[in-house]
């Protein structure tokens, strides 16, 4: 593929996996791999720092379980504040009280406290930092990948791998080394963006309406500055034109009704919104995940946890092929588990911000219609709520499987505690009826490095095999010996 040359020559560094970009999704991953043995180089082009230039307010339900996992939700949950319900569009709104998760509501905290707890984690766990570089190209060869870098001051260096993953946002320099085309298109041009402070709070902790031709969203970052995000539908200005508070105030006035008083604007910016999906999220031995693979409109709050949850499904497959207990096939899964999910959250923020926007007469009919049928609907109604907050999706499962195979395992309740708490050693967890050792299936201890063995809290006779990601990778009901231990080698080998 253009842009992917190959060489036979090996790399000349020890064993290692480089992410390249430190957002979300690359802080997460990288902390996983480092977290199972995996020596982790993360490759930042900026300087060292988090910024508080957070574009991501929203952590769902889905998110929250996988943060649950590796500890850090909790911690979240006390510096954010919690939403019971997300508005949508025409006035509707979908309750979030009746999830069946744990975090059923959704929460408000700025992306850099996000960023700043992954990036601890990380840290902790021995991730290698390198800030101030920018990859310029790579070159992959049979046992691994080098990459071509330019350090501070613009010095050239390479970096050798056994695995690239580019994190590293839509304008993804690791996509565009391996010639990879971001199809899509811009769907919202010139949206205005602002910091500042307000003379009144809003009503709620996350303030959005659309009216006629303009939409506005107001969420706080927790010290006394709100984020405010404008859109105009006659207004096509330029990037390149700055922004003035005015303008966004009288976006905020047409769409909310009341500017609130903002002023002392701290940062101000205009951009657009695209939809983007590459075609593949790997190439050879390296893969793309967050928005380097795939970005959508802010609709729906599903960017920032979308990435979260591609870092969660790779990490532990990669370190599980890294150390030799998995087969390299695992690493295909990767792109027929996320690629699909990735489309259908181009297609379900897209439609929220088509239908909130809506114009001609047979768009209002049809936003009345859905409207309609979400707002009494159960089951529509839940669907809609799953998809958003992440909860409803669920990976393929091979034909003639236990039904709960490829399913969202919730926070089951077990003898030693919850389920999301026995996954925080990164591992799979075996939750059968029985104690293990009791059907004569043994080698527990040979596998103590990437499974944990756990019983039911009550009387369920399911034999159950959650991947460390949270989804069941196999089950069955009162199994025997021989078919648990063939599970067992088929998911964390002999």
């Amino acid at each position: 593929m253009t842009g992917n040359t190959h060489s036979h020559t090996p790399p000349t560094t020890p064993r290692q996996v480089v992410v390249v970009g430190s957002g979300p999704t690359g802080l997460l991953l990288a902390g996983d791999l480092a977290a199972a043995g995996v020596p982790v180089t993360l490759v930042e082009r900026r300087p060292h720092g988090i910024s508080n230039l957070s574009r991501a307010f929203v952590l769902h339900a889905r998110t929250l379980e996988q943060l649950d996992a590796r500890g850090l939700a909790d911690g979240l949950e006390r510096k954010g504040r919690t939403l019971d319900r997300i508005r949508l569009f025409g006035g509707l709104t979908l309750a979030l009280d009746t999830l069946p998760s744990r975090f059923n509501h959704l929460l408000v905290i700025p992306q850099y406290e996000v960023e700043e707890a992954l990036e601890r984690r990380a840290s902790e766990a021995g991730v290698r930092f390198v800030y101030e570089t920018e990859v310029t190209g790579l070159r992959q060869h049979g046992n691994g990948v080098t990459l071509e870098v330019r350090g501070p001051g613009g010095a050239p260096g390479e970096l050798a791998a056994d695995y690239v993953v580019g994190t590293d946002g839509m304008r993804s320099a690791v996509r565009a080394a391996v010639g990879l085309p971001f199809p899509g298109r811009s769907v919202i041009r010139s949206v205005v963006l602002a910091d500042v402070r307000l003379d009144e709070e809003p009503e709620s902790v996350l303030t959005a309406n659309a009216v006629g031709d303009a939409f506005a969203f107001i969420a706080p970052f927790g010290d006394g500055y709100y984020r405010v995000i404008g859109w105009h539908r006659g207004r096509d200005i330029p990037e390149s034109e700055p922004v003035e508070l005015d303008e966004v105030k009288e976006i905020a006035r047409l769409a909310l009704g009341h500017d609130y008083g903002m002023r002392d604007a701290r940062w101000m910016s205009r951009f657009h919104s695209d939809e983007r999906q590459a075609p593949a999220y790997r190439v050879g031995r390296v893969f793309l995940a967050g928005d380097a693979a795939h970005v959508h409109t802010p609709a729906g709050g599903q960017g920032m946890n979308t990435g979260l949850q591609d870092a969660a499904n790779l990490g532990w497959k990669l370190a599980a092929v890294f150390n030799g207990w998995a087969g390299a096939a695992l690493l295909d899964t990767y792109q027929t588990e996320r690629h699909p999910v990735g489309a259908s959250v181009l297609r379900s923020s897209g439609g929220i911000v088509r239908l909130a926007m809506a114009k001609r007469p047979w768009t209002r009919a049809l936003r009345a219609g859905i409207t309609t049928v979400l707002g009494h609907v159960g089951p529509a109604r839940r669907r809609a709520a799953g998809c958003i907050t992440g909860i409803g999706y669920a990976y393929g499962a091979p034909r003639g499987a236990h039904p709960l195979t490829g399913t969202r395992a919730p926070d089951l309740a077990l003898r030693s505690g919850r389920l999301y708490e026995a996954l925080r050693g990164g591992r799979f967890v075996l939750i059968a009826p029985e104690p293990y050792e009791a059907g004569g299936i043994g080698r527990t201890e040979e596998r103590a490095d990437r499974l944990g063995v756990e019983r039911w809290a009550g009387e369920r006779r399911t034999t159950a095999l959650v991947r460390p990601d949270g989804y069941v990778a196999w089950a069955a009901e009162s199994p025997d010996p021989a078919a648990v231990e063939a599970a067992l080698t088929a998911a964390v080998g002999s």
